[in-house]
């Protein structure tokens, strides 16, 4: 069963917070969690919502894994093994608009992974990819003029590629930078490696450049990460993670400048001190977690080797219980995203990579409603 936690070195519940949750709970503005749990306390008006019957709106796919929002309400979708971009229409339509150049693959967690539209994209043309080439996994800049892509320039190389750990989301953050999430690479001592961009959230300019205010003037925003592959804002600014854990423990993590995030001295709560713990952690063959986006209250949360969609209601920094929806209902899911002015989900499967077997063309696009909670 997945676990909620407190950040490290807050397990321990101290009077004063006992006291002030017992005065919010008298005043109906909070919920506790069962007793002898650690986890946060949350207002009770959020999670009010929760996914509907799933329904497949595009079909064909092998192996999506990226998607970003264009302004007219349709997606740039990347396929992580034939290195592909569509784009797909909120009625299903698919459209193929390029292949991204110098990207290679060995057919497990690399290749063509995160992809981010500029926020700027009707003045500047902009995309941002993040994949893998010859010498290593690469952020990228490409132009999509709404026909064809071209103009490729590397941002930034020098981020360690292996078979496994690459990380590879990217998301604009609501500061206009951007932000990507890196994998240890198998070279577990990477992640506590300041100097190095492996193990790591990184912070970008659009021109590829640190971010002003990184808490280390470098690219690292936080370290202590092995395989993060979903990021998502939250309306008040606060980013999340989500993360693959090795045997045991994949998190959720709230994302703060300079944190440690543990790895490899700590999977999942810990007590180390200087160590920032997961907001809730769970059972590797319940999760595995890879995509990750806020709607309506809640983070959602696509899991490959657990086989469904994770709902995880937040309020403020704090988490309340999770609750899967679809378990093996859909085979491997990756990646899971809002659609723009609807209260609606979109899913993309992942049945077609290494552990999936699937054939190339077996993944499909699911929508599904986000509707009143029946809790």
């Amino acid at each position: 069963m997945p676990t909620v936690t407190m950040a490290r070195g807050t397990s321990r519940r101290s009077p004063l917070r006992a006291a002030t949750a017992v005065a919010a709970m008298v005043a109906g503005l909070l919920v506790l969690a069962e007793p002898g749990s650690s986890a946060s306390l949350l207002p009770a008006s959020r999670a009010s919502s929760e996914p509907g019957t799933a329904r497949t709106i595009s079909t064909g796919w092998t192996t999506p894994w990226g998607v970003s929002w264009l302004p007219d309400g349709s997606a740039l979708v990347d396929e992580a093994e034939t290195f592909k971009i569509f784009r797909l229409t909120q009625s299903g339509e698919r459209i193929l608009v390029g292949t991204v150049p110098e990207t290679v693959t060995t057919k497990q967690e690399d290749g063509l992974l995160g992809i981010a539209v500029s926020p700027h994209w009707q003045q500047d043309h902009y995309i941002y990819l993040f994949h893998s080439a010859s010498e290593g996994n690469r952020i990228a800049r490409m132009t999509y003029d709404g026909s064809a892509l071209g103009d490729y320039h590397v941002l930034l190389s020098g981020i360690e590629r292996a078979d496994w750990h690459n990380g590879g989301r990217l998301v604009f953050g609501p500061d206009g930078y951007l932000y990507a999430a890196t994998g240890d690479a198998e070279h577990q001592e990477l992640a506590q490696d300041k100097n190095s961009l492996n193990g790591k959230i990184l912070r970008l300019t659009v021109e590829g450049e640190p971010a002003p205010g990184n808490p280390f003037g470098t690219y690292v925003y936080s370290y202590g990460h092995r395989n993060p592959e979903g990021l998502a804002f939250d309306p008040e600014g606060r980013l999340w993670a989500s993360e693959i854990g090795p045997e045991s423990n994949d998190e959720l993590n709230l994302i703060e400048p300079g944190k440690n995030y543990g790895w490899p001295t700590c999977t999942g709560p810990c007590d180390t001190p200087g160590m920032t713990n997961p907001k809730a952690t769970w059972a590797v063959a319940e999760a595995s977690p890879s995509g990750l986006v806020y709607a309506d209250g809640s983070l959602y949360m696509a899991s490959l080797r657990g086989m469904r969609l994770w709902r995880i209601p937040v309020g403020g920094t704090g988490v309340g219980t999770p609750v899967a929806y679809y378990t093996n209902q859909y085979g491997r899911l990756r990646t899971v995203v809002k659609v723009p002015g609807r209260n609606t989900l979109w899913v993309f499967t992942c049945n077609s990579d290494h552990n999936g077997t699937q054939p190339d063309g077996s993944d499909q696009v699911l929508e599904t409603d986000l509707k009143p909670s029946a809790s």
